[in-house]
This record gives structure tokens, C-alpha cells and sequence, in this order.
């Protein structure tokens, strides 16, 4: 695997790649590599020629008081591991390389209504950094397509009117959600929570489960949301929010059939998400 710095490097080697033919997926990630992540890998794998990961942990994504001192930095394990999962090439940029001139002075890439409410109600700016940097790492990397987690539901959906509305040529795949035996869906943050809270944090994915058989069997949708707030208070979570949308995020009406229940809720030092889709009755 090749591990590149600097921005002439990367398309130096990837222009060498695409004269010969070959297609190329790209995983962007900030590193501390779980088995999510190498997930996303191994389906650029199934569908590229070349693979290529990156690890940036982005500022311009953190509010803030958010964790981006704290946030987990782990170059060579993580190296180590897309090796052992069949990357090819791994680009781990400097902030200086990707923000030349600070975050602030960053030119910076809007996605609005998709960005709104939810995780971006609750986190303004975050979905403007995300969208710059992975706009950034798109015109980088040129790839044919990028492979991004669906238990970051309302960031794929960003990505997805991104990629539409600017017309850019990548094929945007969504990869389900990998999850501990207890359920709890796999994050770097997960990695805060002491031994007891980490035993408590399967009941966000338990609620959620709970209240997708509520709905799916006709229980009306404001008292069932109010019971599973109330459900994940008991637990010792301090929810952000827990919300049903329609699958593309848009509200609930008579007619939705596919929805999403969406989840954030801190606990302890924390901040963990998830989703569960459904289908509501007619």
C-alpha cells in the first residue's frame, strides 16, 4: 500500500492509474479504524481496481466545544490495518495541505434542506465542513466511486445531494450499518465510554428496534417517539433527539411508506447516532 502526503503526489499516482484503465473507489475517513470502516473498504474493493482511503480528521466539521483535540489519533494502527484489508493506497494529508490558508478562510460548499434539523440543527456548520472536505478529496482523488456508512444517515444523504446537484461523476454507495454483538452500532467515539456505560449504550439500538415494531404495527407517531425519549432518559442517556422522517429525510405524511427513525442521544462523554428503517403501514 502506498501511503502519500502531498496533494502532486496523489495525482501523480491515480493519473498513472486511470491511462491504464482502472477504476477507483475511494473510502474518505478521520482514521481510528474500526471494522465499519474496513467494511466500506472491502465494498471499494468488491467494486474498484484501486482503492484509496484517506484519513483527515476535518476541523471545519467540529463545533466549537466539540471533541476535535480529543478525537482519536491512531496513524500506523490504522495503516496497518487497510493494508491487511487490501487498500492501495492510503492518503493522509496535513491540515495545512488541505487548509493552506486556515478554516476559516476556507472557501466552503452548502448542501441546504437536507442538511437541516437532525444532526445539522444540532451542530451548525458541521454539514458545510463535511461537504467541503469531501467535495476537496472528490476533485483530489477523481474517483469513479465513494463508499460511506449509512449509520451516518442524514451525512449520506447530504453527500448523495451534493453529488447531484454540482453534477459530479462519482457513483455514491451506502454501506449498512456494522454492529457489535449487543447491537450497538460500531463508532470511533465509542471508544469514550467506560465499561458500564458502554453495557448501556445497546439500548439506543433496543429502542429503536422497539419502536420500529410500534410503528410498523400501526401505533401512532408522537406518543410512540414520546415513550422512546422517555425510554432512553431512564437508561441514562440525554437524547438530542429521536425523530421518524421519510426515507429521502423529508417529513412524515399519509402517504409515506419508507421512513427512518433517526437517533442521537449523549452518554457520558459520547455523542452516538443511529438509524433503523421501516416501513409504516397504509
Amino acid at each position: 500500500m502506498q501511503c502519500l502526503q502531498e496533494i502532486h503526489e496523489l495525482r501523480e499516482t491515480l493519473a498513472g492509474h486511470r491511462r491504464a484503465g482502472r477504476t477507483i473507489g475511494l473510502v474518505p475517513t478521520m482514521g481510528n479504524l474500526h471494522e465499519g470502516h474496513l467494511a466500506l473498504v472491502a465494498e471499494a474493493r468488491r467494486r474498484a481496481d484501486i482503492v484509496v482511503a484517506t484519513i483527515f480528521v476535518n476541523p471545519t466539521q467540529f463545533g466549537p466545544d466539540e471533541d476535535l483535540d480529543a478525537y482519536p489519533r491512531t496513524l500506523e494502527a490504522d495503516r496497518q490495518k487497510l493494508v491487511e484489508a487490501g487498500c492501495d493506497l492510503l492518503f493522509a494529508p496535513a491540515e495545512s495541505t488541505l487548509y493552506p490558508r486556515g478554516g476559516n478562510a476556507q472557501t466552503r460548499v452548502s448542501v441546504p434542506e437536507v442538511s437541516e434539523g437532525l444532526c445539522g440543527g444540532s451542530r451548525p456548520g458541521h454539514f458545510d465542513g463535511v461537504a467541503t472536505v469531501v467535495t476537496m478529496l472528490f476533485n483530489l482523488v477523481q474517483p469513479d466511486l465513494a463508499c460511506f456508512g449509512e449509520k451516518d444517515y442524514q451525512q449520506l444523504a447530504v453527500i448523495r445531494r451534493l453529488v447531484d446537484d454540482l453534477h459530479l461523476p462519482v457513483e455514491i454507495i451506502g454501506v449498512p450499518i456494522v454492529r457489535d454483538r449487543d447491537g450497538l452500532a460500531l463508532s470511533s467515539r465509542n471508544g469514550y465510554l467506560s465499561t458500564e456505560q458502554r453495557r448501556t449504550a445497546a439500548d439506543l439500538q433496543r429502542t429503536l428496534r422497539e419502536l420500529r415494531d410500534a410503528l410498523e404495527g400501526g401505533a401512532a407517531i408522537e406518543p410512540t417517539l414520546a415513550t422512546g425519549l422517555a425510554r432512553l432518559r431512564e437508561s441514562g442517556f440525554e437524547p438530542d433527539y429521536l425523530e421518524l422522517r421519510a426515507a429521502d429525510l423529508r417529513p412524515v405524511d399519509a402517504s409515506t411508506r419508507d421512513a427512518v427513525l433517526l437517533a442521537a442521544a449523549q452518554l457520558g462523554p459520547a455523542r452516538l447516532i443511529d438509524n433503523l428503517s421501516l416501513t409504516l403501514p397504509r
